[in-house]
């Protein structure tokens, strides 16, 4: 049996909430808002393309150990409108933190069993954080806030207001280190062995708790870092707190 913690730590995408795949870079509406916002400069189909492979150059970079996160211009920049005609690229300048929002909002849903974890933390009196990588921490916070979850966290760290980003540790101590106590007391749960379980590992977190995600299922187990359990979805996670001593 192990110890309570003294906080959890929780992710956001894979832990607290999912969304199923749509086989799209960007969903049409952002597309068409770029359209307009660059005049009609390229057409759609080229705009979902520059998101499309956009996408893909950014994701081959998150899954590098980078201990900074990039910002939001330089993303935009570097990975999509790098070879737009400058009109296109100026108009697209004006508005980097609205299109950063509304490419990182999704249709997600709360994992099950995730209102129970909270209140079953909030009721014994154990502080919670959200720990996430992120292009727009606003967008996050928005989806927790309107799915009545925002009241149970002392505080969210978002990689992209910290300026680091997970498996850098300070991203870890940033939320202990608000809520008061020490990492080596806390559970932190994420669901990818390259970025959360080697984070906690690297904060000297307590628990590094897995919960199994079709996003991060892919990973190579032994390539990385074992957490110190595994779960399928807030259910189990759940029963493994309610079994701490």
């Amino acid at each position: 049996m192990s110890a309570r913690p003294e906080a959890v730590l929780l992710d956001f995408g894979g832990v607290l909430a999912d969304a199923a795949p749509t086989g799209r870079s960007a969903p049409p509406e952002l597309v068409l808002r770029v359209y307009n916002l660059i005049k009609g400069t390229l057409a759609p189909g080229r705009i979902q393309r520059s998101f499309a492979e956009g996408a893909a150059a950014y994701a081959r970079w998150r899954d590098e150990d980078h201990p900074d996160e990039m910002p939001q211009a330089e993303v935009w920049e570097q990975f999509v409108i790098h070879d737009w005609p400058a009109p296109a690229q100026a108009w697209i300048r004006t508005s980097i933190a609205r299109l950063s929002y509304d490419w990182a909002w999704q249709d997600w849903v709360v994992r099950p069993g995730i209102p129970d974890v909270l209140e079953f933390l909030a009721g014994a009196d154990i502080p919670m954080a959200v720990v996430s990588n992120t292009l727009a921490g606003a967008a996050h916070r928005d989806f927790l806030d309107k799915a009545g979850l925002s009241r149970y966290f002392g505080i969210q760290v978002y990689s992209d207001e910290a300026g680091v980003r997970k498996p850098n540790p300070q991203m870890i101590w940033n939320a202990t280190d608000f809520l008061g106590v020490s990492p080596a007391n806390c559970w932190f749960v994420g669901d990818s062995r390259r970025r959360d379980i080697l984070c906690a590992r690297r904060a000297d977190a307590g628990h590094a708790v897995l919960m199994r995600s079709a996003r991060t299922d892919a990973e190579d187990p032994a390539a990385w870092p074992a957490p110190d359990l595994e779960v399928t979805d807030g259910h189990t996670l759940l029963t493994a707190l309610r079994a701490t001593s």
